[in-house]
């Protein structure tokens, strides 16, 4: 089982992979201001209980956090000490933290971080090879119980192969959106050959809207992009054991 949890929400774009935020299309849709960043009213749920004194959040559940901002925004900062704290208090659960501002972790992680909390996998978007240079020599350096790197959207081809070392998945995905940008599907093999050579599970979560497989272009609705991207995993990836392991692993992301 799984919970999203928003302690805040909003957001300001902050690299090639906003462009076309599924958070500001939402929040467009109701006449909200997706760069208001402003704490939510389930910014407790973690550490909530119901009136017979159990958790809203049971034990052994995975938190997906922060999937309407990114959890290391600067304008967060204020907010991001109490959510670390309601982290420790759960070690019974699961968080996954999705982030395109690994470079904050540093001046943003709490003071006993050590080599990681037990019960965070970190996980950092690399949506073009430009992120890919800035971001995985910093993501590498940082110490984490689990660590995970999400291509989503996935904008271009990436060299992923010299920062695989202690990943434990790679997630891939094409954008969703009228105005998405295509994702090629020679893109998202290379990534899966990439991952099958240094023995790291590998995930193709959606095909996006626009999906380029052998030089025909598929304008792909919504509903079906994660069934199109599940028959592919199942025409393609099904012998490598790992990707396996990793649908097992996650339903969910960014993107």
């Amino acid at each position: 089982m799984s919970t999203v949890w928003n302690p805040w929400h909003g957001c300001t774009k902050y690299s090639e992979g906003c462009a076309h935020c599924y958070v500001y299309r939402r929040d467009a849709s109701v006449g909200r201001d997706a760069s208001a960043v402003c704490r939510t009213k389930n910014f407790d749920l973690p550490v909530r209980k119901r009136r017979d004194g159990s958790f809203v959040i049971p034990p052994g559940e995975r938190v997906w956090a922060c999937m309407t901002s990114d959890f290391f925004l600067p304008q967060a900062d204020d907010f991001r000490p109490p959510a670390w704290e309601m982290i420790r208090a759960r070690p019974d659960l699961q968080f996954v933290i999705i982030t395109k501002r690994i470079v904050r972790f540093a001046q943003c992680a709490p003071p006993d971080w050590g080599e990681g909390y037990a019960n965070v996998t970190l996980t950092c978007t690399v949506e073009s090879e430009k992120q890919c240079r800035i971001r995985m020599p910093v993501f590498r350096q940082i110490p984490a119980a689990r660590r995970q790197i999400c291509c989503e959207p996935l904008l271009e081809k990436i060299d992923l192969s010299p920062y695989l070392d202690g990943i434990s998945l790679v997630i891939a995905g094409g954008e969703s959106g009228d105005d998405a940008r295509i994702c090629r599907w020679e893109w998202v093999l290379d990534l899966h050959r990439q991952c099958v050579q240094a023995g790291v599970p590998f995930y193709f979560k959606q095909t996006g809207a626009r999906f380029e497989k052998d030089g025909r272009l598929y304008r792909i609705p919504r509903a079906r992009q994660l069934a199109q991207a599940a028959k592919a995993r199942k025409l393609y990836f099904d012998s490598d054991l790992s990707a396996q392991t990793a649908h097992s692993r996650t339903d969910s992301g960014k993107g």
